[in-house]
């Protein structure tokens, strides 16, 4: 036994004391109940939150090649194929010609899918209003702008 120590059986377990998360943990959750929040407001649409990315660059970026599709989603091109397939399966998405090399298409929006990003659009804004509704104004322009940061 040490000097000064109580003998073993007389030791009572102090509580450790709780670390704060890491802001990685903090953030990564986030993420994650945003991209579940995302997945439910898909659903009357029937998209996968992967569909609906897929979606949202075409119509950014379309008239588009898929390599750049396959660019923004961080994906291979031949599973950005698979993607456009099923959009284009589905009436949202049309490949044509591209007319800078009659080699390679490109994918665009159908008047369909452009009513559809714009109902995804509608409830994404409308969800993060709410998952955000507990920060302030000020509070929501510093989590942007740190985000702007981080994301470079």
């Amino acid at each position: 036994m040490l000097r000064g120590m109580p003998p073993a059986d007389d030791v009572t377990p102090q509580p450790v004391a709780a670390a704060e998360p890491a802001l990685d943990e903090l953030l990564m959750g986030a993420a994650r109940a945003l991209r579940r929040r995302w997945s439910v407001g898909l659903g009357p649409v029937d998209l996968s939150p992967h569909d609906g990315r897929a979606l949202r660059v075409v119509g950014r970026h379309g008239p588009t090649r898929l390599g750049v599709v396959a660019e923004h989603l961080r994906i291979a091109p031949r599973s950005a194929t698979d993607v456009i397939d099923r959009l284009e399966g589905r009436g949202l998405v049309d490949r044509e010609p591209d007319p800078d090399d009659r080699r390679a298409m490109t994918v665009r929006l159908t008047p369909q899918g452009e009513a559809v990003l714009a109902q995804v659009d509608a409830a994404r804004r409308a969800d993060a209003e709410h998952f955000f509704g507990d920060l302030t104004a000020s509070e929501r322009r510093s989590l942007a702008r740190m985000l702007a940061t981080l994301d470079r």
